[in-house]
């Protein structure tokens, strides 16, 4: 009994630690990779990891199919940032899908910065089914550069 007495006690601690009405809090929208990176996402929080609510998951079934336009339109949908996730390199699913999307992000990262965008609000990283707290860290990470960014400005980015 004590021990979900301090179990409530930590998590009224944890809410009452959100931020006050009026600061930023960024969101973060992930295109993450149904055969590894997903099943991380599901392991960090079945595993109870502690994560940023800031997140929304948007499942493919490859990195390789994130269209830069994908990237885009989550950023003027007033997404702060984007994570882009999936296996690691050599083990996915459909043989190349990763080496394609580390290609895309590169485009759209020498694109974005002709449009005033930081490339620091656009991620790629590798996380394998089993690595839940990798996830969870990476997560938390990005949602700190963000709030540390600030509010993104789509002024310059709807001309695209």
């Amino acid at each position: 009994m004590e021990a979900q007495a301090a179990q409530a006690e930590t998590k009224i601690a944890r809410e009452a630690q959100t931020a006050p009405s009026g600061e930023f809090e960024p969101t973060i929208v992930a295109f993450v990779c149904n055969w590894c990176t997903y099943t991380a996402a599901d392991l960090a929080g079945t595993s109870r990891m502690i994560q940023k609510p800031n997140l929304r998951l948007v499942r493919m079934m490859c990195t390789g199919m994130v269209d830069p336009k994908y990237v885009i339109k989550a950023l003027l949908s007033g997404a702060d940032g984007v994570l882009i996730s999936g296996c690691h390199p050599g083990d996915c699913h459909y043989i190349n899908g990763n080496y394609k999307a580390r290609r895309r992000v590169k485009l759209l990262k020498d694109i974005l910065p002709l449009f005033g965008v930081d490339t620091r609000r656009v991620r790629l990283t590798w996380v394998g089914a089993s690595e839940g707290n990798e996830f969870a860290a990476t997560v938390n990470a990005l949602v700190e550069e963000i709030r540390e960014l600030g509010p993104i400005e789509t002024r310059n980015l709807k001309a695209i």
